[in-house]
């Protein structure tokens, strides 16, 4: 009886301490070295018409910069349209700004600084947009490409995704040459004319910069948003991206003899590709709460408070509990680890013949803290000795690396996204999609992805979707975002 109490007693001691420990680290629960930005003294943004304003939007928008999977499907005289069309639309730019068009109608201006030894910013937006897709035109409340301007937006592709940004940034910045600005630090705008295939004008432009010996204090681009129902707290965050998931393609092969379908082998190499893919997909990459996914995380539970600050606080305890919430939505579940799609299958050109060679294409977004390299480890390990070919369908490119959420532009891009959302929680996240801003890295000391535009996650999915619009309200923030955000980091 004497030792049934002790242990009683014991395991009763056991659960006071742990509940001593889990109460005092969630009430010292803090997120690491996230400033704020509130010290900042915003410049003002200076006066523009946003009715002049939302008609360019309009007319940017009928202009197809439409970037094809297949470069000879592109309409190439669109982007030299394009050029013109801005060039005599903003004229207070381009008598303040240098612009040079490289030889695959990527744009580059320069607004040099008064003082040469400022680090210079750049910002940047890209021209082309995604495809409408076949047979979906009927679907949209107006044309696609007529940038109707109806219930309080301007309606068409690409007035998101990024012409949006686009024409923010010159409004923005033809405000504030109108106005007399004089920048002491250096204003680079920088134009992909590719980024939805790719991005190789982002990778021209950033070798001449870096060339001309160019090192931005920091780099801004799309990629995140005002989120206004963040999952977790029910409400607004200002969501900045400080890095971006690695891409990598993984074509599978699996060669066999073909022949006639009416007298298979036991195993056709349809059937042995099928076995493959199977495989990799059985072994995912876990979860891990690391990185920029669990800074945001941090900043949301710290935030949210009760049970769920109480599991963040404490993944010692939590953890296994905290990874399978975070797993059961597809879209939060990326921030944190690597992904795995199968996306496209190619076999035999006809039903009867078996292919002498199947394959699979396998899409993988890698998480910061893995690589290609890992990827292709991990994927011959689970395919062990099957009869198939592992490639990559092109060259990987690697996770970036990952901005500072103290640096001097962190604060200049958080105090003027406050300006419009003073309310909203900031925060850090990972982009898991890809962005032209991962090729200014060797020419800039941090690189950011923000807009700030206000959305729920509903209105997110219209992005490359149908009826892709920019609410009016959205598009003043962006000019505002940007012209407070140039006149303070570089005046």
């Amino acid at each position: 009886m004497g030792k049934g109490r002790t242990i009683i007693l014991g395991g009763v001691a056991a659960i006071a301490v742990v509940a001593a420990v889990v109460g005092v680290r969630t009430a010292t629960f803090a997120p690491n070295d996230i400033a704020d930005g509130r010290e900042i003294k915003l410049a003002p943004a200076p006066a523009y018409d946003l009715d002049t304003a939302v008609q360019h939007l309009s007319q940017a928008a009928q202009i197809q910069t439409v970037s094809h999977q297949d470069p000879a499907d592109n309409q190439i005289a669109e982007w030299d349209r394009l050029h013109s069309w801005l060039a005599t639309t903003y004229p207070a730019v381009h008598g303040a700004m240098q612009r040079t068009i490289l030889p695959n109608k990527t744009l580059i201006y320069h607004w040099a600084g008064s003082d040469p030894a400022a680090a210079p910013i750049i910002v940047m937006a890209h021209q082309d947009v995604v495809p409408v897709t076949p047979g979906t035109e009927k679907d949209w409340k107006y044309p696609p490409f007529a940038g109707a301007i109806a219930e309080k937006a301007v309606w068409g592709r690409g007035t998101v995704d990024d012409k949006g940004s686009l024409i923010g940034l010159f409004e923005a910045l033809e405000a504030l040459a109108k106005s007399g600005f004089k920048p002491k630090r250096g204003i680079y705008l920088v134009s992909g004319h590719d980024e939805e295939v790719g991005g190789s004008g982002a990778v021209a432009a950033a070798a001449k910069l870096k060339a001309e010996g160019v090192k931005a204090i920091f780099t801004l681009d799309e990629g995140s948003l005002v989120l206004t129902d963040t999952p977790v707290i029910d409400g607004p965050a200002i969501m900045i991206g400080i890095a971006e998931k690695g891409y990598a393609t993984l074509k599978v092969t699996a060669n066999a003899a073909g022949g006639h379908s009416s007298m298979p082998p036991a195993e056709t190499g349809v059937t042995t590709l099928a076995k493959a893919i199977l495989d990799i997909v059985a072994d995912p990459f876990p979860y891990e709460v690391r990185g920029p996914g669990a800074s945001m995380i941090e900043v949301l539970a710290a935030k949210k408070g009760g049970t769920t600050k109480m599991a963040v606080a404490n993944q010692w305890l939590f953890g296994p509990l905290l990874k399978r919430q975070l797993g059961d939505v597809p879209s939060t579940a990326a921030a944190f680890h690597t992904t795995i799609a199968p996306t496209m299958l190619e076999g035999s050109p006809k039903e009867n013949v078996l292919p002498q060679s199947a394959n699979a294409l396998i899409n993988y977004r890698i998480a910061p803290w893995n690589s290609s390299a890992e990827v292709m480890a991990r994927a011959k390990a689970a395919v062990g000795d099957a009869k198939v070919d592992l490639a990559w369908d092109r060259p990987p490119r690697e996770p970036s690396r990952v901005s500072s959420t103290n640096s001097q532009g962190w604060k200049w891009i958080a105090a003027a996204a406050r300006a419009d959302a003073p309310d909203a929680v900031l925060s850090p996240m990972l982009v898991v999609g890809g962005t032209d801003s991962r090729s200014m890295e060797p020419v800039s000391e941090d690189v950011y992805r923000f807009m700030p535009m206000h959305f729920t996650l509903k209105e997110s999915a219209m992005i490359h979707g149908t009826n892709e619009h920019m609410d009016i309200d959205s598009f003043k923030r962006m000019i505002d975002f940007y012209a407070r955000l140039i006149a303070t980091s570089a005046g």
